[in-house]
């Protein structure tokens, strides 16, 4: 039977299978490219759960590069929820690089915890860098907050270790220009430092923790902050160094110092004041001998002129003579005194 088929019939049979297979390739081809562009199984689940999105929106998200998952998703869970949050706005927050499932997510819990909180509101507070779900959650379950060791010296100049604990609130109205934790700490710091640098004593402050927590809350040092401080418990207090010892043994000690050195530079002055008077003996004992030198020239002048004779010049020698026999005589006499006194 083959034999009778035409030649140009059997020669189509192989040309029809390759344009039908080529028809059912770019087929398939078309249909992955429109269910990978066109979320249809998203949309499918968008209208099981009730919320009505047309497919076109979501391939208008698409084409302006929104990830229609983030936008859907969040979307269903505030429906189920009892949420009107329209796609506009998520879609609009999810631009400006907000997160939509956590803005969501804290909606939903404080519609829960019957906390006023509007879309607009939770979107400024976590585009301003906050987390506004944590935010919510320390509304409802407040945050304990542990200073780190804060050292203060007290009036008797004792050194006092302080640890604190801060029970804080979120404030959502301030959340969006409100100072945070790092600000609580360090004014809770301060006081810590005031009041144990009022006290008289540090007997004082371990007798009587509590005062610091009553002058600490006195203060209202959650002003312009984002949260509210309900209470601050002193968790430690221990006793450090005697700074007011060491300061006073470092006074002394540099009073020392100081008396040192004005001593030896009294020392250098005697001493410099010694080779004074030392070099002025000097020069008198060189004046001395220059005058003693002028004495013969004056006695030679003299019998020249013939103002001294030289009898007189012969009575004064022995005169000189007689002087100096008698000094002789009265030094031999006072160290044989000592023997005779002996004898």
């Amino acid at each position: 039977m083959l034999s009778n088929i035409p030649l140009s019939a059997a020669n189509a049979m192989p040309q029809g299978i390759l344009i039908v297979t080529g028809i059912i390739i770019a087929a398939i081809v078309v249909l992955a490219i429109i269910l990978t562009f066109v979320p249809l199984g998203l949309w499918i689940s968008a209208l099981a759960a009730g919320v009505r999105i047309g497919i076109f929106n979501l391939i208008g998200m698409r084409l302006r590069r929104v990830v229609p998952s983030r936008i859907v998703n969040p979307l269903i869970k505030a429906t189920k929820a009892g949420l009107n949050v329209s796609v506009d706005k998520l879609e609009a927050h999810y631009l400006a690089g907000g997160n939509v499932d956590r803005v969501v997510n804290a909606l939903i819990a404080a519609q829960r915890a019957n906390i006023p909180l509007e879309f607009e509101r939770a979107a400024a507070i976590d585009l301003a860098g906050r987390d506004v779900l944590e935010a919510v959650q320390m509304s409802v379950n407040p945050k304990v907050i542990e200073t780190p060791k804060v050292a203060a010296v007290a009036k008797d100049g004792i050194e006092v270790i302080v640890k604190a604990r801060v029970t804080v609130r979120a404030n959502i109205d301030r959340l969006v220009g409100g100072a945070g934790e790092e600000t609580i700490l360090a004014r809770v710091g301060e006081g810590i430092v005031t009041t144990v640098g009022s006290s008289e004593s540090h007997k004082e402050v371990l007798e009587n923790p509590d005062s610091i927590s009553q002058t600490v809350l006195n203060k209202s040092l959650h002003a312009g902050t984002a949260f509210e401080i309900l209470s601050i418990d002193i968790a430690d207090v221990d006793v450090g160094r005697n700074i007011g010892a060491q300061l006073l043994t470092d006074q002394a000690e540099a009073d020392k110092r100081v008396s040192q050195a004005k001593a030896e530079e009294r020392r250098a002055m005697a001493v410099a004041r010694e080779q004074e008077m030392k070099a002025a003996v000097q020069e008198m004992r060189a004046k001395v001998v220059e005058a003693e030198a002028e004495v013969p020239k004056a006695m030679a002048a003299a019998l020249r002129e013939g103002k001294l004779g030289v009898l007189d010049y012969y009575n004064m020698r022995n005169i000189i003579a007689d002087t100096q026999m008698r000094e002789s005589i009265s030094k031999m006499g006072g160290n044989e005194t000592p023997e005779t006194d002996k004898k």
